[in-house]
């Protein structure tokens, strides 16, 4: 039997806050920045009201060195994971002690031992828990977690496994950094967790594999740089085309490895990465509007978190819209750096 979803659960910090108090302030930090009143803009257009931030909007105002923003990172995160898999424990009827392995995925802070070493012995999970920290995959990392939690199940079939995304986008930002991209990534990006159980049993729908494609020599599209502050935002303007065209061919390569195109996927799982993303996989995909609108609620209340934004959709998917047919088919979809394509097959 092919593994499940069994259960999903999100966590987000307690600011709140929504896109004029961010435009307020940025207007601010980024004076003197050329075409500055044009490029606010942005903000109107994103198809964003509100996010949540780990620390309150005026922290950011003042320098903050890399030292301090990981700290900040390194504590909200691991009690904003905690919350999300216990919730997402007791959603599938798991004790923790029944966890055979632990996938965490993050690209926004740094901790050796990694964030699950910590995570798994708060939550009480036997301490010969499988783990399986995976670092560097963006926005991406929520499709790439999931397979690589899936394959877990799949070979480990009285293993339950645990799935947790977790990203402080916000507290990358770099108060000196007045480009663009930088600027643009203030409009877009928040934080949150989603935490899975994967495994036999009665739940979501059925994980049929994975896949990844990479478009060659396109690293500068997303990424970080390493400066004195810590890390800093690689953000092209691309993105939007590359999902109309050179993108829609990978993906349509990686569904065919189950035999299957884009016309035979009836419910889209997609990682809302902004308006205009979501506008070109109706373009260059022919997503349904039904599918659109599950990705464009979650954008439109949390912001684009990297990572667990799409496994946020999936929750919505799962326990607050109608279920997709069962047998129906599905595809889960991120991009991130490298610049790729992460792509997770469901059977509903």
């Amino acid at each position: 039997m092919q593994a499940r979803v069994l259960s999903v659960a999100t966590a987000h910090p307690p600011y709140k806050v929504s896109q004029p108090e961010v435009r307020a302030l940025v207007e601010v930090l980024f004076e003197g920045l050329a075409g500055l009143e044009r490029l606010l803009n942005i903000f109107e257009n994103t198809g964003i009201e509100s996010r949540y931030l780990a620390a309150p909007l005026e922290w950011f105002a003042a320098p903050r060195s890399f030292s301090e923003k990981n700290q900040r990172w390194f504590d909200t995160a691991l009690e904003l994971c905690e919350q999300a898999s216990r919730k997402a424990l007791g959603l599938a009827g798991l004790k923790p002690q029944q966890v055979g392995a632990v996938v965490l995925v993050t690209s926004t802070g740094l901790a050796t031992p990694s964030l699950e070493a910590y995570l798994a012995q708060r939550l009480g999970l036997p301490l010969s828990v499988l783990r399986l920290p995976l670092w560097g995959l963006g926005c991406a990392g929520g499709a790439a977690g999931l397979a690589r939690a899936a394959e877990l199940a799949q070979q480990n079939p009285g293993r339950y496994v645990l799935l947790v995304a977790v990203e402080l986008c916000s507290l990358t930002f770099v108060r000196g950094d007045k480009s663009k991209s930088n600027l643009v990534a203030t409009s877009l990006f928040a934080d949150g967790v989603a935490a899975a159980v994967l495994g036999q049993g009665a739940g979501g729908p059925a994980v049929l594999g994975g896949f990844s494609r990479l478009l060659p020599d396109s690293y500068a599209v997303m990424g970080w740089d390493l400066g004195l502050e810590g890390l800093q935002v690689r953000f092209a303007q691309s993105i939007p085309a590359l999902v109309e065209g050179a993108l829609g061919p990978l993906i349509e390569d990686g569904l065919a490895g189950y035999g299957l195109s884009s016309q035979d996927v009836q419910t889209w799982t997609l990682h809302p990465g902004g308006a205009k993303v979501l506008a070109a996989y109706r373009n260059g995909l022919g997503v349904d509007e039904k599918s659109l609108e599950a990705a464009f609620c979650v954008l439109k209340k949390y912001g684009n978190m990297s990572s667990p934004t799409v496994l946020f959709v999936l929750e919505r998917q799962m326990y607050q819209l109608e279920r997709p047919a069962p047998g129906s088919k599905g595809l889960l979809l991120a991009l991130g750096p490298g610049f790729a394509a992460e792509g997770v097959v469901l059977q509903w």
